[in-house]
């Protein structure tokens, strides 16, 4: 996988486009990503490991789909609620808390896993990679004061 490019590093962490993202993007990703089966994204081929996350809404009970970048550790992926530094939680983080049983589209495959909250230490310990696979995280972290959660999604 190429480096971040830098242009998407800039739309995902300006103030102004950070909206269009969150808003458009956000909705055209998680389609786009499982059509190619996961070449592509609205803004082109993925420059670091991408995921399409489907879970279980917690009130509404409907099929919820975000398109996020992942890390993979030991067969499994890490994900990041930083909701790109916004005040919140991303609502998939309290969806995956009701409903931790969850769908993953990762590049040419689709499995079922289960989706488990880090504890506080091994949140600290993975935090390092996060920031170099993620390199607008630490733009993300600079804008809330929350702690930003990570989950691990294991392959049932």
């Amino acid at each position: 996988m190429a480096s971040a490019n830098p242009t998407i590093v800039w739309l995902t962490t300006n103030p102004v486009t950070t909206w269009l993202v969150r808003t458009i993007f956000s909705r055209v990703d998680p389609v786009v990503f499982r059509k190619t089966n996961g070449r592509f994204t609205a803004m082109g081929p993925p420059t670091m490991p991408m995921l399409t996350l489907t879970a279980v809404g917690r009130h509404s009970g409907k099929a919820r789909s975000v398109h996020l970048a992942c890390l993979e550790q030991d067969g499994d992926f890490l994900i990041v609620a930083s909701a790109m530094g916004q005040e919140r939680h991303p609502a998939w983080r309290y969806n995956l808390e009701a409903n931790p049983e969850v769908e993953v589209q990762v590049v040419g495959r689709r499995f079922t896993a289960h989706a488990q909250l880090l504890d506080d230490a091994s949140r600290a310990e993975i935090w390092p990679r996060v920031h170099d696979a993620i390199p607008q995280m630490k733009i993300y972290e600079s804008r809330t004061d929350r702690n930003i959660c990570v989950f691990r999604l294991r392959p049932v």
